[in-house]
């Protein structure tokens, strides 16, 4: 089945079976950003943005992504700069392997919510799983990303 989306930018014709998953499509088209984790929807590491709106990329088909504007973190590198080493400052980092999925759903909570209480900051990252830092260090490097700004 021919699918044509627009990825991170870039208009995208492809022949694919029609029970592929847009994780494996990514993943084809060089975004390796995109971590395959749970296999139950449940850690977010598959996150992406469809129509600016975050998506867990294993749970859905390619063919229902057709038509639509697929961002990736490879496409996002700029407005992730803007925060990640806020991140990193809070040892957040440990492994590395969770960053992706808070990436980007750190992206589309800013874009929706530009100044966001904690309790909203917990809820909207809810989603994603670490194995390694307990949370509080993407939740105080976020805070800090957002008190940075007000200073400016």
């Amino acid at each position: 089945m021919d699918i044509q989306l627009t990825l991170n930018g870039k208009k995208i014709t492809d022949n694919i079976d029609a029970d592929m998953l847009l994780i494996d499509f990514l993943r084809k088209h060089g975004c390796l950003s995109v971590k395959r984790g749970c296999e139950t929807a449940n850690c977010g590491l598959c996150t992406v943005l469809m129509d600016d709106k975050p998506i867990l990329s294993c749970s859905m088909l390619v063919a229902r992504a057709s038509g639509h504007n697929i961002k990736t973190l490879e496409g996002l590198q700029e407005e992730a700069s803007e925060f990640v080493g806020f991140i990193a400052d809070q040892g957040a980092d440990q492994c590395g392997f969770c960053n992706p999925g808070f990436v980007m759903n750190t992206i589309a909570l800013l874009r929706e919510n530009p100044d966001p209480t904690d309790d909203e900051i917990r809820a909207f990252l809810a989603g994603n799983l670490c194995r390694c830092s307990g949370y509080e260090g993407q939740l105080r490097g976020i805070r800090a990303f957002l008190d940075s700004k007000k200073n400016i």
